[in-house]
């Protein structure tokens, strides 16, 4: 069975002033490290004029993917300290990045550990967590009189419905939990007393609330 992993949805921005300095941080869900560098390479282009772009990401399911840069802040003030906020959160595929303009008051290195760490931190308690998990999309096909009794079934089960299709027939794609995927066929099919037509299209790692 394929590991579940917590990763961020979507992208999240937050900002905070230390000490006449403006840091700006932005977290976003990366798969590979081409994502990652995409995601900093954009906050780049967007604060030109920023003194330090500090970053760090996991930009995998195992954690073999690390990346962090201090980007001219003292040595270990900066990328380690971001990184260490997403390893303790338990996150992967995520990246961070903390823009700084510079107030004119200097930090000194504990200053800078502290500032870095609680921005990141911040902004990854106001991100949107969801859990990856391997996941089967099921194709579920029923006449009209059944959509009511789909709808009803998915929406208690968890399942996320992904597509809804009307022609002679209504077809219903929706992503399951693997784990909970021979159970819910099994569900389905009961309660609609086997008027349902239920096709497995395929396995991925789908983005689930955690709950």
């Amino acid at each position: 069975m394929e590991k579940s992993v917590l990763t961020v949805t979507g992208e999240h921005e937050s900002e905070k002033i230390i000490e006449k300095s403006r840091f700006l941080t932005f977290s976003a869900h990366v798969e590979s490290e081409e994502d990652a560098r995409a995601f900093i390479a954009s906050v780049r282009a967007k604060h030109t004029l920023a003194t330090h772009v500090c970053f760090a990401f996991v930009a995998d399911k195992i954690g073999n993917l690390m990346r962090f840069s201090d980007d001219g802040e003292p040595q270990g003030t900066a990328g380690m300290p971001i990184l260490d906020v997403i390893k303790n959160k338990k996150l992967f595929e995520t990246a961070v990045a903390v823009v700084r303009y510079f107030g004119g008051v200097k930090l000194g290195a504990g200053g800078l550990v502290r500032a870095y760490s609680s921005c990141a931190a911040e902004n990854l308690a106001g991100a949107e967590i969801r859990s990856l998990e391997m996941c089967e999309e099921i194709q579920i096909t029923v006449s009209y009189t059944g959509v009511d009794g789909v709808q009803k079934y998915v929406a208690k089960s968890g399942a996320q419905l992904l597509d809804c299709a009307y022609g002679e027939s209504v077809g219903f794609k929706v992503a399951v939990k693997k784990r909970e995927a021979e159970a819910f066929k099994a569900g389905i099919a009961d309660y609609m007393q086997g008027r349902v037509e239920l096709k497995t299209l395929g396995e991925y790692y789908g983005a689930f609330k955690t709950e």
